[in-house]
């Protein structure tokens, strides 16, 4: 109990730290003049002006690459202006296991939280789409590679049930290496509990929209990522279960060029559609319209 109070008082005053350097390096010219002004695509590696990248919502102009995105600009993308209202933010993990690998849990915690400023991989809130109302839950692999935790299932949890309360719809959208090993089966529960809460909104007749973004592996791709309405995915997203490699030690076999990519899958109906970062919103906007009880 001491151990759980002594992390949350932790974690505020870090949090507290880094939001004021941000804030502080946001007013800095300095720091603002010291920014690379070019960025290489990952894909074709051609070298850019960043600025023009920015404005197509960090999607490669050469090549159609979609770069990751943090859930900051990722909710900035599809939320109306203004309308995006944060829950639970002071949600914190714990370590119940006091677990050690090469490092504690404790130390990749605060190390998490110094990169990011960020608590959690998920940042979850209510917010409209072009006017429809939504139960927004948005993952960040920067934030120990968006790994799925007890107060990542949590946030899912009662983003259902809001949008119960609300009679809203529910958009996930997963950049997740998995279920979070550092909880061991503390984490493996969220996939059957952050399920049954989906389960729920089906039962109410609400939509639910999974939005798999690059990379959406492990316990989260074996859960809710899969349990939608629709599942859409972005171009070029790789998504799977185990890596390829892994996968292919197993069943010793070649496998196929791009298995995993998004494209693959949707040849293969795995997902329903595979949407442009730029077209994403209207196309949400769409179906939360045709999913609403509104319609005639």
């Amino acid at each position: 109990m001491d151990l759980n109070i002594d992390l949350k008082g932790f974690f505020k005053r870090i949090k507290t730290e880094v939001l004021e350097k941000q804030e502080k390096q946001k007013n800095d010219p300095a720091f603002i003049e010291n920014e690379s002004h070019w960025i290489k695509c990952p894909s074709c590696e051609s070298l850019m002006f960043f600025k023009e990248v920015e404005n197509l919502n960090h999607v490669c102009p050469k090549c159609n690459h979609h770069m990751r995105i943090g859930a900051k600009k990722r909710i900035a993308l599809l939320a109306d202006e203004g309308s995006f209202v944060e829950y639970d933010s002071d949600l914190h993990p714990t370590d119940p296991l006091q677990f050690v690998d090469s490092k504690s849990y404790q130390k990749r915690l605060e190390e998490a939280l110094h990169k990011t400023g960020k608590t959690s991989a998920v940042v979850s809130g209510s917010c409209t789409i072009d006017g429809v109302g939504v139960e927004l839950v948005v993952f960040d692999f920067s934030f120990m590679g968006g790994s799925l935790g007890s107060v990542e299932g949590e946030k899912i949890v009662r983003a259902c049930n809001r949008a119960l309360e609300k009679n809203h719809g529910v958009i996930i959208i997963s950049a997740s290496g998995g279920a979070r090993m550092q909880e061991s089966t503390f984490s493996l529960m969220q996939m059957a509990k952050t399920s049954a809460a989906l389960k729920k909104v089906d039962n109410a007749g609400l939509p639910f929209i999974s939005i798999l973004t690059d990379p959406t592996f492990g316990g989260v791709s074996a859960s809710f990522a899969f349990l939608g309405d629709i599942i859409m995915a972005e171009p070029g997203a790789l998504v799977g279960f185990a890596g390829a490699r892994v996968i292919k030690q197993t069943i010793g076999k070649d496998l196929p060029d791009g298995f995993q990519k998004a494209e693959f899958l949707l040849e293969h109906g795995s997902i329903d559609m595979v949407v442009e970062r730029n077209t994403m919103k209207k196309t949400l906007h769409d179906l939360l319209k045709l999913f609403s009880k509104d319609v005639a």
